[in-house]
């Protein structure tokens, strides 16, 4: 038994490694646990690209936790000498009133964010990669741009262990209960006990966590990374980062990035799984879908398959995060229900996790993502 800790992390993605890193740099004894290798692409934490947005249309009280994100990515570049958050601006595309023009809209006038609104013609004439059709138009914020995944959670960890954190990949946490004061956590390799636990699982959120019954749904999304044939097009400094909400469906995209294509993913189906029974292939059908897709609204964009991949949102059933205490044991603090759009708030979303397990409580308005909204809901 290895006693002595003040916070252990459950889960070394995204979230669990930033939460290893802001209870570390506090002075706090941390062990992280991570069932997989550092760096594995078994989860949500993988590839090379994720959006970061500022006028946030799925809710205007994410708004103060993303600029908190922006704030800690930055500093979390200069501590660890490391490229991680581009800008290139981003566009939300659909009709004037679907979810993500309307959405964006309030949240920049609300929060009082630098936007424009654009006509069709007007974002043809400005990033001539896009063509589309009458009656869409876009909202353009000028602070979106890409994040490098792997090299933020690798930061995250790095420095979590600069600041003395115990990392241990392929250990898989088997069991934790509570233990008098503290916890107490099993794996195949020892046991643990600490003051406090943070439960950051991802996709097994529903295995870690089954106790709460939390509704909770994992599903399979499809990324395809193509090579452009009009590469000049989509370069960065010509083409932003975008979300696109149209008559096909809901997706996300990026420019072409060196060595990576053009990616786009569709962002509101996918097929249930779990994370043992994925399917990590990629079908044709799949790829000619988001070929079309392209093919239609971004001419240019769709040459040659650079590669596919996989991977999985846990979604909860209004696709908001799930940031709370465990209803039984105040020291137990836990955040899953990333809903495919969680990993831009990973810094901030560390230092929120510190804080409820160190102090019981955060400065940051995170009442809208209790779990006490979901009383009663089936999972």
């Amino acid at each position: 038994m290895e006693t002595g800790f003040d916070v252990i992390v459950i889960g070394l993605g995204a979230m669990g490694s930033a939460t290893a890193y802001h209870a570390a740099r506090r002075g706090m004894r941390v062990l992280g646990l991570d069932t997989y290798p550092r760096g594995h692409k078994n989860g949500s934490s993988h590839g090379t690209t994720r959006i970061i947005r500022e006028a946030y249309f799925e809710a205007p009280q994410y708004v103060p936790l993303v600029q908190r994100a922006y704030a800690l990515w930055r500093e979390l570049e200069a501590e660890s000498g490391r490229d991680l958050l581009t800008i290139t601006g981003g566009l939300n595309i659909g009709t004037p009133a679907s979810e993500f023009v309307g959405g964006a809209r309030m949240s920049a006038q609300l929060h009082h964010l630098p936007y424009e609104e654009l006509t069709h013609t007007e974002v043809a004439a400005r990033f001539p990669g896009f063509r589309l059709p009458e009656g869409i138009v876009a909202v353009y914020e000028p602070n979106a741009g890409i994040l490098d995944p792997e090299a933020c959670v690798f930061a995250h960890l790095d420095l979590a262990a600069r600041h003395g954190a115990a990392i241990r990949h392929n250990e898989a946490a088997r069991h934790w209960s509570v233990d008098g004061d503290g916890v107490r956590v099993e794996t195949e390799q020892a046991v643990y006990t600490a003051r406090s636990l943070v439960i950051t699982a991802g996709p097994w959120a529903n295995d870690v966590l089954a106790g709460l019954g939390l509704p909770l749904r994992v599903q399979r999304i499809v990324n395809v990374h193509f090579a452009p044939t009009a590469p000049a097009l989509f370069a960065p400094e010509r083409c932003p980062v975008y979300l696109m909400q149209v008559p096909e469906g809901d997706y996300y995209g990026f420019p072409a990035l060196p060595g990576e294509g053009v990616k786009i993913g569709r962002h509101e189906i996918g097929e249930v799984c779990t994370p043992e029974t994925i399917r990590r292939e990629v079908d044709p059908e799949e790829i000619a879908m988001l070929r079309d897709v392209l093919d239609r609204y971004l001419p240019g964009a769709a040459g040659d398959v650079l590669r596919t991949l996989t991977c999985m949102y846990t979604n909860t059933p209004d696709r908001h995060f799930i940031l709370d205490r465990h209803p039984a044991h105040a020291n137990v603090v836990y955040g899953c229900g990333f809903s495919g759009h969680g990993f831009k708030f990973a810094s901030a979303i560390g230092e929120v996790m510190t804080d409820l397990a160190l102090d019981g409580m955060t400065r940051h308005d995170i009442g809208f993502l209790s779990a006490a909204r979901f009383a009663g809901v089936r999972p």
